[in-house]
């Protein structure tokens, strides 16, 4: 999604500003077709749980904090880019059940969800990137990131569940 990589493009702006060309190697990075198929499984596993009992059980637990407890995914840079990794997957997920959501409505219900999804995407980025504004650290990279994987997951999961109305 344009949103993502806008986003990943101010990350990386701001690492290579910090000094942290780190960032270029991360970017090149993609997640594992055993991590892309552990999230999607646990996703459909838990499709007919609430979207809070699909999330505890899904997101974090299956890429970013195994990744997390590798040596590379130990320093700050590491960290946000355990979270890249698992948004990336839920990012796909969310296109996917955007489109089979989209599909299934007449156009005037599909123009009030891209209406909803603009909204949730302006929203989302405001959300994720105040963390650098109140943290104002470095602390607040993988915060901002961490945002952005909790919030892609659980718009992926709200519109699969909108999807299976």
């Amino acid at each position: 999604m344009a949103v993502r990589r806008s986003f990943a493009v101010r990350l990386g702006l701001a690492l290579a500003a910090a000094g942290l060309p780190q960032l270029a190697a991360a970017e090149a990075t993609k997640p594992s077709p055993k991590q892309v198929a552990a999230v999607r499984a646990c996703a459909d596993k838990h499709k007919d749980d609430d979207i809070a009992e699909a999330e505890r059980k899904c997101v974090f637990a299956l890429v970013a904090e195994p990744c997390q407890s590798t040596p590379e995914g130990q320093s700050t840079i590491g960290m946000a880019e355990c979270f890249r990794l698992e948004t990336a997957i839920w990012d796909d997920l969310l296109n996917e059940n955007y489109k089979r959501l989209r599909d299934g409505l007449d156009a005037q219900q599909a123009a009030k969800l891209r209406d909803m999804q603009r909204a949730w995407l302006a929203s989302r980025d405001a959300t994720c990137g105040f963390y650098d504004v109140r943290i104002n650290g470095t602390m607040a990279i993988p915060a901002a990131a961490a945002c952005l994987t909790r919030e892609t997951a659980r718009r992926a999961l709200l519109l699969r569940a909108f999807g299976d109305m």
